[in-house]
């Protein structure tokens, strides 16, 4: 992954994504994009308009657990297992979150939702295949605008889980 200054990124998109990973000094590259209100899927379609593997594109999905919200990290070649979810959560059962609600909890609209920088931050599972990847992409906090970034640097700031919670 190409290094840039954080910081000098962060002010250009200036998301809150980008601003924390600026304050704790994670290089990252940020990767816009002409989104098209018309496009039936944000992941799929930023994977497309940037030609990177749609493996290393993951989505941040809100969920429903035991009444409160959690974040669940896949890629979008796949879907959240809401099963294995519950389970990497430890309780029986798990519903996507109501829309509304995923983006009152997170400050980002729909398509936008990053898994850093969030207004309230949420318990967080990334599904394990990240792990194997040199550096993935997360949306940036608004749609058009993705963060490249090592899966290892995600999982420390949003001290995430790891689990295979995707199913293809």
């Amino acid at each position: 992954m190409a290094r840039r200054n954080a910081a000098r990124n962060a002010s250009a998109q200036g998301t809150p994504a980008t601003a924390a990973l600026a304050a704790a000094g994670v290089s990252f590259v940020l990767h816009p994009y002409d989104h098209d209100p018309a496009a039936a899927s944000y992941g799929a379609e930023a994977a497309a308009l940037l030609g990177v593997d749609p493996a290393r594109v993951f989505k941040t999905l809100m969920v429903e657990v035991d009444g409160r919200l959690a974040a669940g990290i896949v890629p979008v070649s796949g879907t959240l297992d809401l099963k294995a979810f519950a389970a990497a959560m430890g309780t029986k059962k798990a519903a996507m979150a109501d829309p509304a609600a995923a983006q009152r909890r997170t400050g980002y609209v729909l398509g936008g939702i990053s898994p850093l920088g969030q207004r309230l931050p949420s318990p967080t599972v990334l599904d394990s295949s990240a792990l194997s990847l040199e550096s993935m992409l997360v949306s940036g906090g608004r749609r058009g605008l993705d963060i490249e970034l090592a899966p290892a640097d995600l999982v420390r700031l949003t001290d995430a889980a790891t689990a295979a919670i995707s199913s293809a």
